[in-house]
């Protein structure tokens, strides 16, 4: 009871969401979309815990990202281990390959997962609480071509759902060098605006100075104009990594543009960054966002590991495709069994197996309801055909078939009358 005495009523946690049926069937095909390129490009699954050990996420995000310092689910769990929410896949994903020995040094492992993530940050369209990612990981080379296959992956996963206008933002942040001689460019070039900034703004400058590049401090846009491009400062090594990934985009004509104020929101990336943004999202277009990570691996502890990934937002490809009008496939049964007397739903059932063997989906009103009200249930559910079983049919070995669209009715043996599903279905 509440506090007022009257019954509790229970809700969602802010910043969530419960996806059922239709919206389930739209993830489920997705995800299902998703495994197939996986498929076709070589990913084997991996699954991680939904909750690691805090320092991962400290010492692989960095202190200063907005991820850790303000977005974490941390806890104390019972046994006064601290714990964490995983707020993004990578960094399980390489603790999870470290603890396993599942690299070694000369091999290419390629792993994808699907998981929730979870971030406290202010619930709106397309950025919740607990979200929902897919991504991939290709872990063991330095190639140019591991982020080519990487972007191709992902750009050809959104071609698969239908999302053929997507742009790929492309920047390239150099190593330890070149990002410390422009930390040193952006802290010259802001001394003069400090007095603007607001507080959490100078505080990034201060501790980590490329973090201004993702401010959303109006005044701090003002700074970010007038900095040099950090495509000036790349290393040799750096720059043709970046040339070379260019061309074998060009070569392929995915679409993209360089934008060198990308720096991506965790601390581990290094060399190439990329986002996926569609304008159908609005103020916040990004799909997804990925690059590599060469050092990674090496700063948790194990092997020199060099690697890249993208992970690809559920949630905002779904409003994507909804602002498109597109309407991806809805689990609905393709047939429906409907059964004229109680004496006959042992032989019902049984049609019901034979459908299902053959891989169409199907269903019986468990509720024994009368005829007219099977069919209903049939119209309801959205079945293309319905088989019905009287005494008559039963009688002689048959069944009889009705197309729900057309109202087409006809009467088939027993013998072929999974075949002839099969053949009103299209399949």
């Amino acid at each position: 009871m509440g506090q007022n005495g009257n019954p509790m009523r229970f809700q969602s946690p802010r910043g969530t969401e419960d996806v059922f049926p239709p919206a389930s069937d739209r993830w489920l095909w997705l995800e299902g979309e998703f495994r197939e390129q996986c498929r076709l490009f070589g990913y084997g699954d991996i699954r991680t815990p939904t909750f690691e050990d805090t320092e991962l996420f400290l010492r692989s995000s960095g202190e200063t990202s907005e991820v850790v310092s303000k977005q974490m689910y941390s806890f104390l769990d019972k046994g006064g281990r601290d714990i964490t929410l995983k707020p993004e896949g990578t960094a399980p994903v390489v603790r999870a390959v470290m603890e396993h020995g599942l690299y070694a040094p000369g091999n290419v492992l390629r792993l994808s997962y699907v998981t929730p993530i979870f971030r406290y940050e202010r619930p709106q369209k397309g950025r919740l609480r607990e979200a929902h990612q897919v991504g991939i990981e290709l872990i063991g080379s330095s190639s140019p071509e591991a982020d080519f296959e990487v972007i191709l992956f992902t750009v050809g996963f959104y071609e698969r759902l239908g999302l053929s206008d997507v742009v790929v933002s492309l920047n390239s942040i150099g190593r330890d060098q070149c990002r410390e001689a422009y930390r040193g460019a952006i802290l010259d070039h802001a001394k003069g605006y400090l007095g603007s900034l607001d507080a959490e703004s100078r505080a990034k400058v201060e501790r980590n100075p490329l973090r201004l590049l993702d401010s959303k401090d109006p005044k701090a846009a003002e700074v970010i104009a007038g900095l040099p491009s950090i495509l000036d400062f790349l290393e040799p090594e750096s720059a043709a990594h970046f040339a070379r990934l260019q061309s074998l985009l060009d070569f392929e004509r995915v679409k993209y543009r360089v934008e060198p104020r990308i720096v991506r929101g965790l601390d581990y990336y290094t060399d190439t960054v990329f986002e996926v943004v569609s304008e159908r999202l609005g103020a916040q277009s990004s799909l997804c966002g990925g690059g590599r990570y060469d050092q990674l691996m090496k700063e948790l502890g194990g092997p020199e590991a060099p690697s890249v990934g993208v992970a690809m937002g559920v949630e905002r490809a779904l409003i994507v495709l909804e602002s498109m009008g597109a309407s991806p496939p809805v689990g609905t049964p393709s047939a429906f069994v409907v059964c004229a007397e109680d004496s006959l739903r042992e032989e019902a059932w049984r049609l019901c197996g034979e459908l299902r063997a053959a891989s169409i989906a199907c269903q019986l009103d468990v509720e024994a309801r009368s005829l007219r009200s099977q069919l209903n249930q049939a119209n309801k559910v959205g079945a293309r055909v319905v088989a019905i079983l009287g005494p008559e049919e039963s009688a002689e070995g048959s069944v009889t078939l009705k197309q729900m669209e057309s109202g087409e009715q006809k009467r088939v043996s027993r013998g072929c009358f999974v075949e002839e599903v099969a053949n009103w279905l299209g399949l």
